[in-house]
C-alpha cells in the first residue's frame, strides 16, 4: 500500500465526507511547481484557490515565517503587538479605506462585514433615519460558507441542506439594473457585491450596474460591501478588483493570499462605518495574529517590489489571447473572460469540463472547474508567459481529442441505427 493509499483509507475513516479529493499526495514545491511524493512536478494554475500568490516556498515568506515565530506566534486580542496597525496602514494606503479588523478566513471576513452592516443601520434608526436590516446579494454570488455568508451565496445547494437560513436576504439578477432598482428600497441596510465573481464563473460586473449599486446605497444611508475575497490583492492587476471600475464601496474583504497561505481574513471599512462598532461587539481569538500580520506585510512588499501587479496584467492578457486563438479553434470554448491572473474559459459541456480538468491533472497541471462549465485558471502571480504556452498546448490537445471521440462516438452510433 503507497503512502496516499495509506493517508486516503485514514481520512475515509476519520475525517468528514466534505471534499471530493484527486488522488494525488503533495509534498513540496517551489515556484509555479508543486511537487507529489514521487517527485513529479505539477504546474499549478490553481494556486490553492487563490491562495498561493507568491507560488510555492517563496523565501520572502519562508523568512517572514522562521523571524517570526522565533520572536511571537500568538497573543490574543486582548494585547497589542507590533503587526496590526502596520498591516492596517498598508491596506488603507492600497484600497481607499479607513480602518480594519482582522479574520482568520473569507467567510469569518463576509461575516464581520454583515454584523458591521447590520449594526450601521442601528445607529443610523438611532439617529432617526429610515433604513431596514434588507440585505440585496445577487445571483451566481458566493461568500462562503458559515450561516450569514451562505445565506447571501445564490445556489441553493449551498443554502437548502441547512435551512432556516439568515432571513432578510434578496437576490437581484446579474448586471441587471432594472432589477436592483426594482428591489431596492429604504429596507435595505446593504447591498453585496463581486466586483468579479469567482465561484460565480469569473463574471466581472457590468460599469453600468456598479455604478448604480454605489448610486442607490449613498441615497438612503445603505451601504455597499464588496467581497475581494478571491480577486483582491493583485490578482486582477489592481489592490482590488473595484478599483477597475473607479467606484469605492463602504466595506470591503479581504483573504486568500493576503498572508500567503497563513489563514487570515480582513474586513476593510470607512470611518464613517467603523463608528458603528464598539469594545464587545465583535471578535477572534487567533484572527490577526503576529504570525500572519508579519507575513502578509511580508506578501505586501514583495508585490510591489518585484512589480507583480504590472505582471499580473501582463501574463493575464497573454494568458486571454491565447484562450481566444483555442476558441476560434475549437467550438466546444464558448467564451473567454476575466481580470489579470484571475481568467476563465467558458465550455459548452459539464462534461468537458470534467475531462478537462481530469486530463489537465494526467499532463501534470493543475486547474478546475466551477458553475460546472467554466474553466478557472488562478495561478500565481510569479507566472511566465511560456508556463501560459504549457497550458494552452495541453488544453488544444485535449479539446482536440474530446472532438475526436465525440464524433467516432456519432458516427458509431449512426452506423448501428442504420
Amino acid at each position: 500500500m503507497t503512502k496516499l493509499d495509506q493517508i486516503r483509507a485514514a481520512e475515509s475513516r476519520l475525517l468528514l465526507s466534505t471534499y471530493d479529493r484527486s488522488p494525488v499526495l503533495f509534498t513540496g514545491g517551489e515556484g509555479v511547481y508543486i511537487t507529489d511524493e514521487n517527485g513529479t512536478k505539477y504546474l499549478d494554475l490553481l494556486s490553492g484557490i487563490g491562495v498561493n500568490a507568491l507560488g510555492c516556498n517563496h523565501p520572502v515568506i519562508v523568512n517572514a515565517i522562521a523571524e517570526q515565530s522565533k520572536k511571537l506566534i500568538h497573543t490574543s486580542n486582548l494585547f497589542y503587538h507590533e503587526g496590526q496597525a502596520e498591516l492596517a496602514l498598508r491596506l488603507a494606503e492600497r484600497t481607499g479605506m479607513d480602518r480594519a479588523f482582522f479574520a482568520n478566513s473569507g467567510t469569518e471576513a463576509w461575516e464581520g462585514a454583515l454584523k458591521l452592516a447590520r449594526a450601521h443601520a442601528g445607529v443610523l434608526r438611532s439617529e432617526g433615519k429610515q433604513i431596514g436590516t434588507k440585505f440585496l446579494a445577487l445571483d451566481q454570488s458566493f461568500h462562503g460558507r458559515t450561516y450569514g455568508a451562505m445565506s447571501t451565496t445564490y445556489k441553493a445547494k449551498y443554502r437548502e441542506p441547512f435551512g432556516p437560513v439568515v432571513p432578510g436576504v434578496e437576490f437581484v439578477k446579474f448586471s441587471d439594473v432594472a432589477d436592483l432598482r426594482a428591489k431596492f428600497s429604504n429596507e435595505v441596510c446593504a447591498i453585496l457585491l463581486e466586483a468579479i465573481q469567482g465561484e460565480g464563473g469569473i463574471r466581472p460586473l457590468t460599469q453600468e450596474f456598479f455604478r448604480e449599486a454605489r448610486a442607490l446605497a449613498s441615497s438612503t444611508g445603505a451601504l455597499l460591501i464588496v467581497d475581494e475575497i478571491q480577486a483582491g490583492m493583485g490578482r486582477t492587476g489592481k489592490w482590488c478588483a473595484y478599483q477597475h471600475y473607479g467606484i469605492q464601496p463602504d466595506i470591503t474583504t479581504l483573504a486568500k493570499p493576503l498572508a500567503g497561505g497563513i489563514p487570515m481574513g480582513a474586513v476593510l471599512c470607512t470611518e464613517e462605518v467603523a463608528r458603528s462598532f464598539h469594545p464587545g461587539m465583535h471578535g477572534t481569538t487567533f484572527g490577526g495574529g503576529p504570525l500572519a500580520c508579519a507575513v502578509a506585510i511580508a506578501v505586501i512588499e514583495a508585490i510591489e517590489k518585484d512589480g507583480l501587479l504590472a505582471k499580473a496584467t501582463a501574463v493575464g492578457d497573454y494568458f486571454q489571447e491565447r484562450l481566444r486563438g483555442l476558441k476560434e479553434k475549437h467550438d466546444a470554448i464558448v467564451d473567454v473572460r476575466g481580470k489579470g491572473l484571475m481568467v476563465a474559459a467558458e465550455l459548452d459541456s459539464a462534461e468537458l469540463g470534467k475531462t478537462a480538468v481530469a486530463q489537465m491533472l494526467k499532463r501534470h497541471i493543475l486547474i478546475n472547474c466551477t458553475s460546472d462549465t467554466v474553466l478557472r485558471f488562478l495561478p500565481p502571480y510569479i507566472l511566465e508567459k511560456t508556463h501560459v504556452d504549457t497550458a494552452i498546448a495541453a488544453l488544444d490537445e485535449i479539446f482536440t481529442e474530446y472532438a475526436t471521440g465525440q464524433g467516432a462516438a456519432a458516427s458509431a452510433g449512426g452506423h448501428q441505427r442504420g
